[in-house]
C-alpha cells in the first residue's frame, strides 16, 4: 500500500498514525515534492472510481486563481491542472495492493483501507 501525503496536513498525519497503530506495511509518497503525472492520476482515479473534479481541493488559492469552480467537466483540463498544481489534490490518498484506493480523510476511510489490505485468512 502507498499513501500520498502532505506532511503539513493533520488528516495525513492522523492517517499515518492509524496505519502505524495497525502495523500496516506501506510506503509514503510526498506528492508535493514528487507530483503524480496525469497518467498516474488517471490510474488512481480509476482505482477510486472518481473523476478529477471529485478529488480537487477547490478551496485552495490556486484553484480560485484558475477559476476552477466555473470550469466545465473537461477531464483532460482538470487532470492537467492537478498534475501542474499537486496542492489541489485531495489528501491523503491510499492506494491498495489489491488495486483499490481510498481518499482517507476520515478514520473510517483508513479503517476501510486497512480492511481491504488485510491478508486473506487461511483455512
Amino acid at each position: 500500500m502507498e499513501i500520498w501525503i502532505n506532511p503539513a496536513c493533520s488528516k495525513c498525519r492522523s492517517a499515518l498514525d492509524l496505519l502505524d497503530s495497525a502495523g500496516a506495511d506501506y510506503t509514503v509518497r510526498h506528492y508535493l515534492q514528487d507530483p503524480p503525472t496525469a497518467d498516474e492520476l488517471r490510474a488512481v482515479l480509476a482505482r477510486l472510481s472518481l473523476e478529477p473534479w471529485d478529488i480537487t481541493r477547490l478551496g485552495e488559492p490556486v484553484a480560485a486563481g484558475l477559476g476552477m469552480r466555473a470550469w466545465e467537466h473537461d477531464r483532460e483540463r482538470w487532470l492537467a491542472a492537478l498534475a501542474a498544481h499537486p496542492e489541489l489534490i485531495q489528501r491523503p490518498i491510499i492506494t491498495l495492493d489489491d488495486g483499490g484506493a481510498v481518499v482517507a480523510r476520515s478514520p473510517e476511510a483508513v479503517e476501510r483501507a486497512l480492511g481491504a489490505s488485510a491478508p486473506e485468512p487461511t483455512s
